[in-house]
């Protein structure tokens, strides 16, 4: 049976999850759709923007709260769209003045709940002072923000960037995870911690 012309598979799916990935706004953000199968419970990483798509698929998915990765401008753009929805939003507490206003904050190695599902908390200063990484439990996924890329860390020059700081977060906080483990950043393409590891000094002696 054909597939509807309108359907896009998952980014990634197992037997409890799917995640799907959106693009959106000038800058190409990567908003993360995560939803648990058992329980039909959804969150969205980033409400990055294009508010009107990422309310609709809230909507249609059952989100109920978003969880940023980090305050930076193009990563905010549909968080009050998506509060006066009534969709909680979420940031780590160094970076909750960056938002028009959020629901709670998100400390570092707690364990977040989308249904069944558990999203433990990487806190990986460097990028901006309260960058989060998102590492799904049971499953080989990490959502890394504007910390990690193929080729190596986010940006440290603008405001709050710290160079230093975001290899050590790569170095202590997630070279330690499974090489295999899927690197879902927040702009652009996916990669591995595998494929990025051995090219820590590379990044370290060019300076970015």
């Amino acid at each position: 049976m054909a597939r509807p012309s309108h359907y896009r598979p998952p980014h990634y799916e197992d037997t409890d999850v799917r995640i799907d990935k959106l693009v959106v706004g000038p800058f190409e953000n990567n908003v993360f759709l995560l939803r648990c199968k058992g329980t039909g419970e959804a969150a969205i990483i980033d409400a990055a923007n294009e508010h009107e798509l990422l309310l609709e698929v809230s909507k249609a998915s059952g989100v109920r709260r978003v969880l940023t990765t980090h305050g930076h401008w193009d990563h905010i753009q549909a968080v009050t769209a998506m509060r006066d929805a009534g969709i909680d939003v979420g940031i780590a507490a160094e970076d909750a003045e960056m938002l028009p206003a959020y629901d709670f904050t998100i400390p570092d190695d707690d364990k977040m709940a989308v249904g069944d599902l558990r999203l433990r908390t990487i806190h990986t200063p460097g990028h901006t002072a309260g960058s989060t990484c998102f590492l799904l439990e049971g499953h080989p996924v990490v959502f890394s923000g504007d910390t990690l890329f193929p080729g190596g860390p986010g940006n440290t020059g603008l405001a709050g960037g710290n160079f230093d700081q975001i290899i050590e977060s790569i170095d202590r906080r997630l070279f330690t995870l499974p090489a295999d483990l899927l690197v879902f950043p927040g702009h652009g393409l996916d990669t591995t911690i595998g494929d990025e590891q051995p090219h820590l000094q590379e990044w370290i002696e060019r300076g970015w």
